[in-house]
């Protein structure tokens, strides 16, 4: 993400599913001169479709892109190679801080209450994903899923391949376009994580279960479920909720 940024000047926005593939789409080209995206020299000014090929050449340059499209409108369409290389990014980045608004919001302005604690409720949802997320770090531990691989040493992100895991990614990949928008849908887009996270947690267990040995793919889930963590914090602390520690 952090490269596709560096090419198009603002974070890609994810399309799809990304069931089967991870496709970004920018409209890079399209906000304005060649010389905003910093791709022709002398400041020439170029049409978007212009623009968009040069892009092009460059985001295919760029390590972990696997296909670049340019539509006729000046949009690219960019799909990368390893999605789970997402959870890397967002772990190796400072944790965001809150908004100067956000800091000052207080617990009442939240979109939803805390209770009724039932699965009805989403503002239980997002809180329990959030120490769900806390407590599979735990129990992974206590299962003998390596600290050391947890703390992300030698995860392997392309293991983060099945649909379930995909689905988590997906959601995960939308961060950096919220944050640089005027209007970054908080609530909905905790809910939707939550929503993911728990199913991926229920279908495609991050620790072993019964007498299965621990494996790099329990691992890279853990790291995974450690990001959605991070990310449930920051947007709870943006809706001005204080993050429970347990429930």
């Amino acid at each position: 993400m952090e490269a596709l940024c560096g090419v198009l000047g603002a974070p890609p926005v994810p399309q799809g599913s990304w069931e089967r593939d991870a496709w970004f789409v920018s409209t890079a080209a399209l906000r304005g001169t060649a010389e905003a995206t910093g791709v022709t020299p002398q400041g020439a000014a170029e049409a978007p479709a212009e623009v968009a090929d040069r892009l092009a050449v460059r985001l295919r340059a760029t390590p972990g892109v696997r296909r670049v499209d340019v539509r006729p409108n000046g949009f690219l369409v960019v799909e990368i190679a390893t999605p789970g290389e997402i959870v890397d990014e967002l772990l190796a980045a400072p944790a965001a801080m809150p908004s100067p608004r956000a800091a000052s919001a207080p617990d009442s302005v939240a979109p939803w209450p805390d209770f009724p604690r039932t699965w009805d409720n989403p503002g239980f949802a997002v809180r329990y994903a959030y120490v769900r997320a806390g407590a599979v770090q735990r129990w992974a531990r206590d299962l003998g899923v390596p600290a050391g691989v947890t703390a992300g040493a030698a995860v392997r992100p392309e293991l983060l391949d099945g649909p379930f895991d995909r689905a988590v990614l997906r959601v995960l990949a939308e961060l950096p376009s919220r944050r640089d928008s005027r209007d970054p849908g908080w609530a909905a887009y905790l809910e939707r994580l939550a929503e993911v996270y728990h199913a991926a947690v229920e279908r495609a267990s991050p620790i072993p279960r019964g007498d299965e040995p621990p494996t790099e793919v329990h691992a890279a889930r853990v790291r995974m479920g450690e990001a959605v963590r991070r990310v449930l914090g920051e947007g709870l602390a943006e809706l001005g909720v204080a993050p429970p520690g347990k429930i």
